[in-house]
């Protein structure tokens, strides 16, 4: 049983063992399965995935239920938390402090920007105390352990939607139209789910090793996010800095939603960048995933 939990499922046997009786004394094959320990840098094995894809189901619906069921506004926070937070930065930064807005009503330049990094923050959070979480189910049966940060972001793409048709009525408040451009935001939203599983993979691989990587999360989203564009616009960072905020993942896929939301230019650079950043935080998120699943059993 030990191997169970030390070793990654490359392929599985079935061996036919002649010990095996019918009640009429038939001798019926018995399948045995054999667990052999992967080579790939990347541990992902997608038909092993696909085998596994009702539980993914399940642990998804599992974590929406748990976020709605017994709350008493219900899917009613996933409104609330992105307008309360474009009102609050509406008046203090919009107002006050009288940040640009690319031309654009300030609530809605924000809100645009709230949509996809609640999305992001949400699905980080959560993915990264995932495996802490889900310790009991980790230690007592096998199956991919990356489906459980995987259904974490199940929650965080309801919210998204909800949220989204919010936005679409702020559009029509506001009298804007978007451009064929407006068609793209599928593919930004997949290139934010990336991004998130990428550092979410890697921080809930951390928290399994160092538990105070819990206190360090909502800290460490609240940087990240005034790190972000997403209170202000990309053209009020100075030129000489522009290179280091393309390094940030989320930068491009921010200014993406806005152009395709606002219907304005898209800076196809920075977002090539900044997608070319999420491929490469995931594939390593994947490795160091690899390198440290064998142990999670014994040290969770």
């Amino acid at each position: 049983m030990v191997a169970l939990w030390r070793r990654k499922v490359e392929s599985v046997t079935s061996v036919p063992n002649k010990q095996s009786m019918a009640n009429d004394g038939e001798r019926l094959p018995l399948c045995v399965t054999v667990i052999k320990p992967t080579k790939r840098w990347i541990p992902v094995d997608l038909k092993e995935m696909l085998r596994y894809r009702e539980l993914l189901y399940f642990l998804a619906w599992r974590d929406i239920k748990a976020r709605y069921k017994q709350s008493i506004l219900g899917a009613g926070w996933a409104i609330i938390q992105p307008l309360m937070s474009m009102i609050v930065f509406s008046i203090f930064f919009g107002r006050f402090a009288k940040i640009p807005s690319d031309g654009n009503p300030y609530p809605i330049f924000v809100y645009a920007g709230l949509l996809p990094w609640t999305f992001f923050a949400t699905s980080v959070s959560s993915s990264g105390l995932s495996f802490v979480s889900n310790m009991n189910l980790i230690t007592k049966v096998y199956f991919p352990r990356i489906l459980v940060p995987i259904s974490s972001l199940a929650v965080a793409l309801v919210d998204f939607c909800i949220a989204f048709v919010i936005y679409l009525g702020l559009m029509a408040f506001y009298a804007v139209v978007p451009g064929w451009s407006f068609f793209i935001v599928p593919v930004l939203m997949a290139a934010t789910m990336v991004a998130a599983l990428g550092a979410g993979l890697a921080l809930a691989v951390l928290t399994v090793r160092f538990r105070d990587t819990r206190a360090i999360i909502p800290f460490l989203m609240q940087l990240w996010m005034f790190a972000t564009p997403v209170v202000y616009p990309t053209s009020i960072v100075p030129e000489r800095f522009q290179w280091l905020l393309a390094l940030n993942p989320m930068a491009g896929v921010i200014n993406g939603f806005r152009g395709a939301l606002l219907n304005q230019p898209i800076a196809w650079d920075q977002l090539g960048i900044s997608v070319g950043i999420s491929v490469i935080l995931l594939c390593a998120s994947l490795v160091y995933y690899g390198r440290m699943e064998r142990e999670f059993a014994d040290v969770i």
